[in-house]
């Protein structure tokens, strides 16, 4: 999800950015949120430390999510900090603060879909977007909203989660990009 809004962003801001720039942030989000994501989880695998790729247990969650914490921390520190790109570093602190709440819930048992949580802030961080650079992309929101449903369909069929826990979710991944929004809009 991350990536998708990075691409997204760059796809419609007006501003100009050059394209050597554009490339080396894409390569190192891609990097630091697909590539290494991946290699952790079949590290954590081997060692036992995770079962399967669905982290069916709380307990399952947490280093998972901690690791993605750590990586989010990362980026903000070294690819998108504050003095560059606003918009994405402020997406980025909203992904930290998700994160961060996803790993609080699970601390205390509570098992919110990571799946919502990305689906709703990328959705969420589009909105900004639309307004803070007024552009009409009804069409991508019209997407993203029968994504979100898509997704709440199916991991309510896969009973991988309840109706709460989808909802939890889809607000754990809003609520901070909607708040953040009056930092950078």
């Amino acid at each position: 999800m991350p990536m998708l809004g990075v691409v997204f962003y760059f796809s419609k801001s007006p501003r100009f950015i050059p394209i050597e720039i554009i490339r080396a942030k894409i390569f190192s989000l891609f990097i630091l949120t697909i590539l290494l994501p991946i290699l952790l989880y079949y590290l954590l695998k081997s060692i036992g430390k995770v079962k399967s790729i669905y982290l069916n247990s709380t307990q399952e969650r947490l280093l998972p999510l901690f690791l993605n914490g750590c990586i989010a921390v990362l980026i903000l520190n070294r690819v998108l900090p504050a003095t560059e790109i606003i918009e994405l570093y402020y997406f980025f602190v909203g992904i930290l603060l998700s994160t961060l709440t996803c790993f609080i819930m699970a601390v205390f048992k509570f098992k919110a879909s990571i799946h919502m949580i990305g689906i709703a802030g990328v959705t969420m961080f589009y909105i900004a977007l639309s307004i803070h650079f007024s552009i009409n992309i009804n069409g991508t929101l019209a997407l993203m909203f029968i994504l979100i449903g898509a997704i709440a369909t199916s991991r309510l069929h896969l009973k991988a989660h309840s109706n709460i826990e989808l909802l939890i979710g889809l607000f754990i991944g809003m609520i901070p990009q909607l708040i953040l929004v009056n930092y950078w809009l």
